[in-house]
């Protein structure tokens, strides 16, 4: 069986992962404790990807819980499917990481990080053939984005071959918590870019809309999503310029030139999405001219 390690990180994270479990458990047919209740054994033939089976057939996600305050694990093990979850995988520290991506990665997320690796390294082990990583974050705070970057980039180091996947809410300014969300996103997508084989990227405001309003969405991979990194970049750029709360960033230890390097590849990522949207474009114009020329040749009649 292809298993997979799921990771949730920061608030954002752990709300989603949540709802992940919720769903992904019914589809099993798993109570709120992980025993099956289902009514067709298609429910358990592939149920090994995201679960491991424990004595009395109870069946516990492979997934670990982290956040760097105790507010959100305390909500994940209050909920009705806090029993589901592996008491040790429950991992958080005590001072928050203040939407502060230099905290979440250079300092507080630093010191939690190893015990991580080390849970990660637990659950990996017990796999007969690990496929990969998914991880949820948000890239808007402090923890989901600085931490939740650090904690790939160790994995990337240990499993160098395995998939690393992850679904990252990119912030947007309708639904905005904190001033500095330009800065934390931009140095995410900047350790994304170099350490994550798939990158799906959830527009926050499009996913308010969606628990509000819908019951369903939509998946595309296209150019249009340059739109979002052209906000972001723009937004980081304003600050920059002014060095604006740079003094969070560098109070932990961090260099100014981490920031310069972050905005040139989040830069460089809109122009390489810019290039694929007008090659498109070309080519549409090349076959509407080959298709005419066709046409002219199919009208002209030889005397």
């Amino acid at each position: 069986m292809r298993e997979i390690v799921h990771l949730q990180i920061g608030q954002c994270g752990n709300q989603i992962g949540s709802k992940f479990w919720e769903v992904i458990s019914e589809e099993h047919g798993l109570n709120a404790t992980g025993i099956y209740e289902g009514d067709s054994n298609l429910q358990l033939e592939r149920v090994n990807v995201y679960f491991n089976e424990a004595h009395g057939g109870k069946y516990v996600p492979r997934a670990l819980l982290v956040d760097l305050e105790p507010g959100t694990m305390d909500s994940v093990r209050g909920s009705r499917i806090g029993a589901l979850f592996r008491p040790d995988n429950f991992i958080h520290g005590n001072s928050g990481a203040g939407n502060n991506w230099a905290k979440g990665h250079y300092t507080e997320g630093a010191e939690l990080v190893e015990q991580v690796i080390d849970r990660v390294r637990n659950e990996s082990e017990s796999c007969d053939c690990l496929q990969g990583f998914q991880l949820v974050h948000s890239l808007g705070g402090g923890t989901g984005s600085g931490m939740g970057t650090l904690i790939i980039n160790k994995i990337r180091e240990e499993y160098p071959d395995r998939i690393m996947n992850t679904f990252s809410v990119m912030p947007s300014p309708k639904v905005s918590d904190t001033v500095v969300e330009p800065y934390n996103a931009t140095l995410s997508v900047h350790q994304l870019l170099e350490n994550t084989d798939e990158t799906f990227c959830i527009d926050n405001e499009a996913l308010y809309d969606i628990c509000l309003k819908m019951s369903s969405t939509f998946i595309g991979n296209n150019t249009a999503i340059q739109e979002i990194f052209r906000r972001v970049g723009e937004q980081f750029s304003l600050m920059f310029k002014r060095k604006a709360f740079l003094h969070w960033y560098t109070g932990e230890g961090m260099d100014e030139m981490e920031f310069t390097e972050a905005e040139s590849n989040l830069n460089d990522l809109v122009s390489e999405y810019q290039q694929y949207q007008d090659a498109t474009a070309d080519l549409d114009w090349e076959v509407e001219e080959e298709e005419g020329i066709e046409a002219l040749n199919l009208l002209h009649v030889p005397g």
